[in-house]
Order: structure tokens, then sequence, then C-alpha cells
């Protein structure tokens, strides 16, 4: 007898519908085809031992199971159960008329429990618009599955259960999410807080306005001065996620099993990958593809700290990624492609001791700054808008009890300048300041004569390069936002062109 199940298969973050076929017939042999991977192969043992534990068993007949469309690689431990109830169907072991309203997927253990698998979001979304009643995935991806509206879901703990659903011996009742609950429960639950860093007024501005821009931003300031610090707390003021960023950002994580006990992101990604990571690790890759810790800081902030640390092979792999905000990794038969809007945030050290201009030893030739500069090239650093300097913070401030503004505060005035940005963007495939392109600034950064000869003067006088131009007139684009004018003023870009302190010669 033929039976037909369906799976789900995940390429980027989207998933494509597998049809297993099942056909048992007169004869011995066990037969897998349709481009398995090893996981898959190795499915008949578990599903074996899984059946035998719950008082099922597989046919000692002839079973050839084809995944289908054939010519598509598949990977991973997930279709134990698709393949394992397909088997029981076509043996008739299980009596149901209505599967093809179901798409079934979840790893089996050998006592017939179900392990979590990743990619439920992308998988669910996928077998809504593939006309799917139902789908039927481990208890512990119910949730994450129950934020997609319009199809039933619902989470199982073995394998049993899901025979006796499908018998028609036990009913289930479909699992719900409550969106609204779980968005109220984690906005605003940060760890820290702007108000916990004392001084540094200058920095937490040019903070305020990278956010408010989405701008990508660099400081550069001696060990001790609060550049992680000052970091860590940038997420905690940009404006909260809307609900298709969340969704998107969730995809990520989920086929990339970083869900944890998450059902969906509504924080954003704040990704801090250590100096020694790899190319592949950063970007994505692999055998079988994955997404990098840039397409998890996506819709979030990526912080690159000691930023001359790491390879220079990584840092200029991030360069297409930053200018496209996509990632494409191709294969010999495929492309995948995912999602990197991210915010950059990096971190570095003046000169190698950490203390030029105040190196009480001088321990630091000029030969051997100019080589760690050097680390870092100039078409990286010319997607940086914002260079900060960051000194350390006087006793004074230090030894002070007033806390400074909190990030809920800040993060108002961020969100009204958003606003302003996401009226002016409104039918353009752009969303902040920073990816304006010539013709936007053009349309949307017109200059007085004063703001002209002041940008002219700074451009002769300090020695700044031409291509700080743009990235000038973006910043004070965001400036201008945040102090609620509609025309670019000379002092806007008069502050703008003070943040580009390491385009001077």
């Amino acid at each position: 007898m033929l039976k037909k199940i369906y799976g789900s298969a995940i390429f980027g973050v989207s998933a494509q519908t597998i049809t297993v076929e099942v056909n048992i017939d007169q004869g011995v042999g066990y037969h897998l085809v349709g481009l398995p991977d090893s996981a898959i192969k190795e499915s008949n043992f578990r599903i074996q031992s899984a059946l035998k534990n719950q008082g099922f068993k597989i046919p000692g007949k002839k079973i050839t199971i084809n995944m289908a469309p054939a010519d598509l690689q598949k990977e991973g431990s997930a279709y134990d159960l698709t393949i394992a109830i397909g088997i029981l169907s076509a043996s008739e072991q299980i009596h149901n008329d209505q599967l093809e309203e179901y798409v079934m997927m979840g790893e089996l253990s050998l006592d017939g429990s179900l392990r979590p698998i990743k990619g439920a979001l992308p998988i669910t979304i996928e077998a809504k618009n593939q006309g799917f009643k139902r789908i039927i995935l481990p208890k512990q991806n119910a949730d994450e599955a129950a934020v997609v509206q319009g199809i039933e879901v619902y989470g199982v703990t073995n394998i049993l259960q899901v025979i006796q659903f499908l018998n028609h011996d036990i009913e289930l009742e479909p699992h719900h999410f409550d969106l609204t609950h779980h968005h109220l429960n984690e906005l605003n639950q940060y760890k820290y807080c702007f108000s916990d860093v004392k001084g540094q007024e200058n920095v937490k501005r040019a903070m305020e306005i990278a956010a408010a821009g989405g701008h990508n931003i660099i400081l550069i300031g001696p060990p001790g001065s609060g550049k992680t610090m000052l970091a860590k707390r940038i997420s905690t003021i940009l404006p909260p996620m809307t609900i298709d960023e969340a969704l998107e950002t969730t995809k990520i994580h989920s086929v990339a099993g970083k869900l944890g006990s998450k059902s969906l992101v509504l924080q954003r990604p704040f990704i801090s990958p250590h100096h020694t990571i790899s190319d592949v690790a950063l970007v994505g890759g692999g055998s079988y593809p994955q997404p990098g810790e840039i397409s998890l800081s996506h819709n979030g902030v990526l912080f690159l700290d000691e930023l001359p640390e790491f390879k220079r092979s990584v840092l200029e792999v991030m360069r297409q990624p930053l200018e496209d905000r996509e990632v494409t990794i191709s294969r010999a038969k495929f492309t995948v492609t995912y999602p990197s809007s991210f915010m950059l945030v990096a971190s570095m050290n003046p000169s190698p001791s950490g203390f030029f201009p105040d190196d009480p030893q001088n321990t630091s030739t000029l030969a051997e700054m100019q080589r760690y500069m050097n680390k870092i090239s100039g078409p990286l650093l010319d997607r940086i808008d914002l260079h900060i300097e960051v000194t350390p913070v006087p006793f004074d401030d230090l030894s002070q009890s007033r806390n400074g503004e909190k990030s809920d505060v800040i993060r108002a005035r961020v969100i009204q300048a958003r606003a302003k940005q996401t009226q002016r963007f409104e039918n353009q495939t752009i969303h902040y300041n920073s990816q304006m392109g010539p013709k936007e600034l053009d349309r949307y950064c017109v200059l007085d004569e004063g703001s002209k000869k002041l940008i002219k003067t700074a451009m002769d006088r300090l020695n700044l390069s031409a291509r700080a131009y743009d990235r000038i007139l973006r910043v004070a684009r965001t400036i201008a936002d945040l102090d609620e004018s509609e025309p670019i003023l000379s002092k806007h870009i008069g502050e703008a062109i003070q943040y580009r302190s390491l385009d001077r010669n």
C-alpha cells in the first residue's frame, strides 16, 4: 500500500514542503531514497526501537520510502516522525483519511518520545502558505509554531500520542500562543541601563544619534574608559521591534537552533563574538549552510570588541553584508540568502599599549601604532558613520552619587526620531537615515550656504577625506531629526563633523 505524508525542509530562513512516499509491498528490504543525509538514513534504527517500545512494529516486508522532490538534498533527524507515521499508515496500523491535511516533523528517541527540532516557525509558515490545515510538532516547539495564525498546531510529547490522535482514540487541543501577554512581559526587560554610566555625556549623545539613525559606530579609547560598558547598553535605547521584525528575527534564531526556551524573539539581539571567530562562523556557511553571527544579530546589534584583534579576512567578509543587508551563500546545487540588517558597534584601543597619546612609558612606537591602525581597512572604516573618542572618566564624575539619564528617557527620543524617518521613507525600500543613497541625500539633505561653507572649511582644515562627506550628511540628518528640525542647520553639520575623527590625516 502506498501512503503520502508531508514534512518540510529548511533552506536559508524559508521552508519547502517535502512529500514522504511510503510503499509497502511483498518481499524483504528497507530502501530510503531522495537524497537523504546520514542522519535520515539512520532513522530506521530510531523508528524501529521507538515503535517497538510503544507496542507497534515495522512490518517484515519490502518498504520503499521516497522523499520528494528527489533531487533536493535533505538533512537532519526531524523526519523521524514523518517516516514513522508513513510506515504505520501504509501498513494499516493507522486509519486516517485526512493525512493530506497534516505536516508532521519531529526527532524520535528510542523510547518513542519526541525531541525538539530546528526551524519550527518557518516550517509552520510554509505549511500555512501551502494550504495545510494542521501541523504536528514536538511540544517544545508548540509555542514557536503557534505564533502563526490560521493553522492548527498540535504539540505532542511522544509518538504514541500522535498515533492515538490520528486513530481518533484521544482528542488533542490545538496550541495557542498569547502574543500580547508575551510582548508585554518581555518589553523593557533589560539587564543594563544608561543610568549606570557616570560621565561620558558626549559618548552617550553619540550613541543616541547612532541608535536614532541606525548608524554604525566605533569607540576608540584606552582600557577601562567604559567602551564595553557603553556598548552593552545601546540595545536598551533602540526602538522596540515590530511584530514583523520579531517574526523575521525569530525565523533566523529558529533555523540556527538558538531559540532555547523562547518562543518569539521580542528584544533586539545583541551579539558579541570573540575575536578568534572564523569567517564561516561570522557570516554563515558550512556543508549544510547555517546562519552566522551577523545574521543572528539581524534587527539588532553586532558588537565587535577590540576590533583590530579580529583576523583581517573576518573583517573583510563583513563589507558586503554591511552594504547589502543580507548574506548570500552559494553551493554547487543551491544558493541560500540570510538577512543581516544589523547595527555595527565596534571598539578598539588607540595603540597596541592602549594608552596613546597618554602613554607614560611610551611603549608603542609610531610604526607600531600605524600597523595597529592599518588592521582596519579603509573600505570597512568607510562603512562606519561615527568615530567616537572615549576618554577615562575623571574621579569627580566617578565619585558622584547621582545617576545619568535612564535608557527609557533616551529611547523615547530615539523612537520619535525613528518615527520621522518611517514617515519620510514610507514608500521606499530603506527604513532609516544610515541607509540613504545618493538620491536620498540630494532630496532630504539640502544644505544652506552656511552649512556648505562649514563642511568645506572642515574638509580643508581638518584634512577630512572625501568619503566622509556623505557620512556627515547622514549623521547631520539624524541630528536634525532628534532636534525636531526639518532643515539641516549649521549646528547639526558642526556636530556631525566632530564624529569623523579617524578620517583626519
